[in-house]
């Protein structure tokens, strides 16, 4: 929200008042209270009639420090709040000056200047990140006397800022105006449906506002040099997010606010849909699985979308007994194939549905002020919204889901969750402000508690499009109502990429758009970076989404990479892992990985898949690609051409290829199962070693399907020999393909063969490790 008139002036009618005169500093062991007069203070006299505004240091764990700014401080707060987390072992360093008072947490320092005015400044191990002066940090009244408190965070010399949920606008953040504030609004506008008031900084640190309820960004946008952010009321609360690198700061802000749960092994393979308005039952749905097996299409998941319920009864959870006469007997039958079971619902309950009268006499639906039933006619008629902060209507809505998990339902496609209106009064007392972000918390718990108490740990995973700060917990989420179009499908990676840069570790997409339908062309290039992303789901609005309706050469590409990711699911899966232990999203922003290369800062048409794999989707029916490659000499997974890297690159590719470049000196762990996602990961593994250099070190974590460790291969060179060692099962068959190297001079605990992709090693049966001998390397220069 803009309350300046240029670099000088304020808006008409706005009155604004910024600590100016610091007039006592209190320490205590676990924080730092500053009490700042908005103006300078030379007698008694002057401390009447004048507002204090006071200033709060703190920090929950290290590497994060709390600032909290109060005028009013009796204003009665009710929730919700973001349930943030404390390390018990986190210790404040404070030192005073006469004019500094300095706050440590681990690495990251806070200096509050006292004299000759107010100012504050955050630095990571003696590197400056940002701070704040008295004409930055401000309590404004606004002209219709409506209280907001604001900061401006200064912004470097070509700094750029990242994040803010799932944002499809430019990449880059730098010159808009965001408000963080959840609308069902497609992926083709500056609205979002997954709003995350964090945003994370090139400079090195991340910034997360603690308000749940609309936070507004100016990001160099009313102040070039400074990012803006503001919220209604007598407070201010945010978090100064440090680490060594980007990675760290994802990995500290996740501490704060939530690990993502691990979603189950199968989830990552291919999800086909009944897509959403199209004419189906049985007899339809068994033909596109009987189509995709005769096809040799592998599928893993099958959803049902919002028609398996009966017309203006949404949710009502019961399966439409004109379409599907035996649903307990149907869904036998799909999973007697080995597919998992995918249902839409949503928090809405319609008037029609028989659950409307039972949920509003027992006071689980949102109430309007009088007491009565909040409703409207948006989406379905005449339907109530489903009160999450009461007990019982969390226990009766997890109830009518446990019937149809008990009916071989396996998941649940969580839609909606953000036209949630403000007018309105919640069981529990909350401020409805405040539950419209925060309502899809509630809602996207409920829905995973259950599947997790349910179906166990390692079972539950949602595909939710909602979110806000801490919905990373409940993954999986996927980017909303896209069209089928080149245009939507980068602006689909842009959302994605922007996610992942908020502490969500998995996303998915609708394959070739929800809206309207693709050609053929769209369709297969939209394959592959579907394929190539951590989870993948046919789905659209008014038609199928099987291939063979688009062309027979769809069938052949779904096929290809439908089996390419069954095979990377050891590869995938690792990283899966990290992202519930450090919160590093799957799919990478290339800045994430390469923060240290200028040109990676701008990136937003590629992306790294893990730490290893580069994949640039193809967004032209050209069949061209531009695309950057960060220094080294980089393998095409797919053809086993190399590209030496600090530079731009431009290619031509088929519908069975793209860029999908391996980084040097890696390691990748490609299963044997090129049919399921979920299989013994260790079991007849194959190591493929790229461009591994003299003096360098490659590793490779192979899971099980808990997300155990059980299997870690290790490659080191030294001159022209590799030792290659292996700790873990010693029961399981192992194999590394040495790529780029066609000749082995001696081979120690092990066996070689010349393949057509490279030397193919096999350790002796029970052996940790091999050691080669290189007659010839034709890897790193």
């Amino acid at each position: 929200m803009k309350f300046t008139d240029g670099y000088w002036g304020f808006r008409e009618g706005v009155d604004v008042q910024t600590p100016v005169d610091v007039r006592d500093v209190q320490v205590t062991d676990d924080k730092v209270t500053v009490y700042a007069a908005t103006r300078m203070i030379e007698r008694k006299g002057h401390t009447l009639n004048g507002a204090l505004l006071t200033a709060e240091l703190s920090s929950p764990m290290p590497d994060v420090i709390r600032v909290r700014w109060t005028h009013h401080a009796g204003k009665l707060q009710n929730g919700p709040e973001f349930e943030i987390r404390q390390d018990a072992s986190a210790s404040l360093t404070v030192r005073r000056t006469e004019d500094r008072v300095a706050l440590q947490a681990g690495e990251l320092q806070a200096t509050i200047r006292t004299s000759p005015s107010w100012g504050l400044d955050f630095t990571y191990a003696g590197k400056r990140l940002t701070g704040t002066a008295h004409k930055g940090v401000a309590y404004i009244k606004d002209a219709d006397g409506s209280p907001y408190f604001r900061e401006m965070l200064d912004l470097g010399v070509g700094e750029q800022i990242y994040g803010l949920g799932e944002r499809f606008t430019p990449f880059v953040k730098n010159g808009q105006t965001v408000d963080i504030w959840n609308e069902d609004g497609g992926t083709s506008s500056e609205q979002a449906y997954k709003n995350v008031p964090f945003y994370l900084s090139s400079g090195g640190y991340g910034v997360f506002v603690n308000h749940p309820e609309r936070v507004s960004y100016e990001i160099a946008s009313e102040a070039v040099s400074k990012v803006g952010f503001s919220v209604a009321g007598e407070t201010l609360e945010y978090f100064i997010i440090g680490g060594q690198t980007l990675k760290d700061v994802l990995d500290n802000y996740t501490k704060l606010t939530g690990r993502p749960a691990l979603p189950p092994a199968w989830s990552f393979g291919l999800w086909l849909t009944t897509s959403f308005t199209t004419d189906y039952d049985e007899a339809t749905v068994t033909g596109f699985i009987e189509g995709m097996a005769s096809r040799r299409i592998p599928l893993h998941v099958f959803h049902f979308d919002c028609f398996w319920m009966k017309e203006y009864q949404w949710c009502d959870f019961e399966w439409d007994a004109d379409m599907f006469p035996d649903p307990e007997g149907m869904l036998r039958r799909l999973k007697e194939r080995g597919l998992r079971i995918c249902v839409w619902i949503n928090s809405y309950i319609a008037q029609k549905s028989p659950l409307f009268e039972e949920g509003a006499k027992n006071g689980y639906l949102v109430k309007t002020k009088d007491g009565g039933v909040w409703q409207w006619d948006r989406w379905q008629a005449g339907m109530g919204l489903v009160d999450f902060t009461n007990p019982d209507a969390v226990k009766w809505y997890q109830g009518k889901l446990k019937r149809l998990m008990d009916m071989g339902v396996d998941c649940f496609k969580t839609d909606f969750g953000e036209r949630i209106p403000t007018d309105v009064v919640y069981f529990d007392g909350s401020d409805p402000v405040k539950m419209h972000n925060y309502y899809t918390q509630l809602y996207n718990k409920a829905v995973f508690d259950v599947l997790e108490e349910h179906r166990g740990k390692h079972e539950a995973m949602l595909f939710a499009r909602s979110a806000t700060a801490g919905g990373q917990q409940y993954p999986v989420h996927w980017g909303g109502d896209c069209s089928a179009n080149y245009d939507s499908m980068a602006e689909t990676l842009r959302g994605g990429l922007s996610l992942g840069l908020s502490g969500f570790g998995f996303w998915s997409h609708d394959i070739s758009g929800f809206e309207r339908t693709a050609p053929p062309d769209i369709y297969k290039r939209w394959v592959a970076f579907g394929m190539l992303s951590s989870h993948s789901r046919l789905h659209g609005n008014e038609s199928y989404r099987v291939p063979w309706l688009f062309d027979e050469e769809a069938v052949d590409v779904l096929r290809y990479f439908t089996e390419l990711k069954c095979r990377m699911m050891p590869y995938l899966f690792s990283y899966a892992v990290e992202a519930t232990q450090r919160g590093l999203p799957v799919m990478r922003a290339m800045v994430l990985e390469f923060p240290e290369d200028p040109t990676c800062h701008y990136l937003d048409r590629q992306y790294m898949l893990g730490e290893r794999l580069l994949v640039a989707p193809i967004f032209n029916d050209e069949g061209t690609v531009t695309y950057y490659v960060p220094e080294g000499r980089w393998t095409n997974l797919l053809t086993g051409k190399t590209v030496t890297g600090g530079k731009w690159q431009r290619e031509k590719h088929g519908y069975m290829t793209l860029p999908l470049l391996v980084r040097p000196n890696s390691l990748i762990a490609l299963g044997g199962n090129d049919q399921r996602p979920d299989y013994d990961y260790a079991d007849g593994v194959t190591l493929h070693l790229f461009e591994l250099e003299d003096g360098a070190t490659a590793t490779a974590s192979v899971p099980d399907l808990s997300g155990e460790r059980k299997l870690l291969v290790e490659a080191s060179r030294v001159g022209e020999t590799i030792r290659i060692t292996a700790s873990g099962e010693s029961d399981k068959t192992w194999h590394v393909v040495l790529r780029g190297s066609e000749r082995v001079e001696s081979v120690e605990g092990g066996e070689a063969s010349v393949q057509a992709e490279g030397v193919r090693l096999t350790p002796v049966q029970g052996s940790k490790g091999m050691t080669i001998k290189l007659k010839e390397w034709k890897g790193a220069v």
